[in-house]
């Protein structure tokens, strides 16, 4: 059977909730394989409206497995209270169907600390503009090797000794940012009272993943974030910080990369971002803001307003040769209903030359201009759109010219957040 890994290929927030979960009705499991809780999927099923942060998005279709891998840094308290959350919505959610990666490391209330101290600390065009949800300091332990993770809720006695490398790292850089040192007792106690709560979800997932690949079981891979936010392919220092390609789909849930299978990634029909960094397409004037209201482009973690832009062919172009893309969800199309114009990044001006890629280097990616083409646009409404003969040919036009500028097909096609306003042009799990 075919598994289908799902990324984003651009800054985030391009709707991989909504696709992961409308390809979830096909597939047996749904495994988040990276970030944490600073992600966020919004779902829209009839008239409910369900807003993931850690749970993957197939969590809310009844007989789905859902499996948190060890890519992912869990926040306990923020996985039980979402956990909560959906079960007051009617969804279901138990170690019968959510399953945690015992070697996941584990986001404490330091890190967020840490995070929103550092970022306060750089102040001004140096912020990041990071969630403050303790994922990077988190990733940095784990790195450092001296994560807690949550097989070591189940060793009290061990757990000890994991407090104190913590304690001895995290300690100095609290001091240095004028903020109380954490005792180890304090620590243990607030893990301890978790602990029984937690610990039922916990198993080798990809042991489980082993077994469900050889009995011929679907699974669907879940990103966070997007590939220009990935920590080695993005706009660095402007990124996230693991890794969000698709070659992250293995690492972070325990299987090889043959078991991958084929890459969908999600791009938005014009171009959004959150936070600080380059985005050589912004329009910080009347029609980003237009881009903006109709998209309803605020964060679904933190509430905060995207920067709206026109849809960049070069970066999406860079982002599907590193994520290894087959195919790509071409999302929120009806947004573009009405303009007379469109504009499509197709190069980049960098003083006196054209360049066809993102530059690695901060302040070349700063520097650059956008090289635009001017399509037509349409009149007539795509939302809702459940065909190609729904669609108006001002608006196939522009879908095919985005397949040749970015060198990638249109597999899906959303008109809509409605889990069922999607159009299937090629069936990622038909390969």
């Amino acid at each position: 059977m075919a598994n289908v890994a799902v990324v984003g290929a651009q800054w985030g927030d391009e709707g991989k909730g909504k696709i992961v979960d409308w390809l979830s009705e096909r597939a047996d499991v749904v495994v988040r394989f990276q970030g944490g809780h600073n992600a966020g999927h919004t779902l829209v099923i009839g008239n409910a409206t369900y807003k993931l942060s850690l749970l993957p998005s197939g969590v809310v279709r009844p007989g789905k497995l859902a499996l948190i891998g060890n890519g992912v840094v869990v926040d306990p308290w923020a996985l039980l209270a979402e956990i909560e959350t959906v079960r007051g919505q009617g969804v279901s959610v138990g170690p019968e169907n959510l399953r945690v990666a015992d070697n996941a490391p584990l986001i404490l209330p330091l890190h967020s600390e840490l995070d929103k101290a550092r970022e306060a600390a750089q102040g001004g065009a140096h912020k990041i503009g990071t969630t403050g949800r303790g994922i990077g300091p988190a990733y940095e332990d784990k790195v450092g090797r001296r994560a807690i993770r949550l097989c070591d809720l189940a060793d009290p006695a061990g757990l000890e000794a994991r407090i104190a490398s913590l304690l001895a790292h995290h300690n100095i850089l609290r001091k240095g940012l004028g903020l109380p040192e954490v005792t180890p007792e304090a620590l243990k106690a607030k893990l301890m009272e978790i602990a029984p709560r937690l610990l039922p979800f916990a198993e080798p997932v990809w042991q489980r993943l082993d077994g469900l690949r050889r009995a011929g079981r679907r699974i669907l891979f879940e990103g966070a974030q997007a590939i220009m936010l990935d920590v080695d392919h993005g706009t660095y220092p402007y990124v996230t910080s693991s890794n969000a390609v698709s070659a992250m789909a293995a690492v972070g849930s325990g299987l090889g990369p043959q078991a991958v299978g084929y890459v969908l990634g999600i791009v938005k029909a014009y171009t959004t971002r959150v936070g600080s960094g380059p985005f050589p397409t912004e329009q910080a004037n009347p029609t980003g803001e237009r881009l903006g209201e109709r998209g309803r482009e605020f964060g679904t973690v933190t509430g905060r307003k995207r920067r709206c832009g026109w849809f960049d062919a070069v970066m999406v172009r860079q982002a599907i040769k590193m994520g290894g893309i087959a195919g790509i969800a071409l999302t929120k199309l009806d947004v573009l209903d009405g303009f007379d114009e469109l504009q499509v990044c197709t190069a980049y001006r960098l003083g006196g030359t054209v360049m066809h890629h993102l530059p690695a280097a901060a302040a070349a990616q700063a520097k650059v201009k956008p090289v635009y083409e001017t399509l037509p646009g349409w009149k007539e409404s795509t939302r809702g759109a459940r065909s190609w003969i729904d669609l108006p040919a001002q608006a196939v036009k522009y879908i095919r010219r985005i397949e040749e500028l970015i060198e990638c097909p249109v597999a899906l096609l959303s008109t809509s957040p409605d889990r069922d306003d999607t159009i299937m042009v090629k069936d990622p799990y038909a390969d």
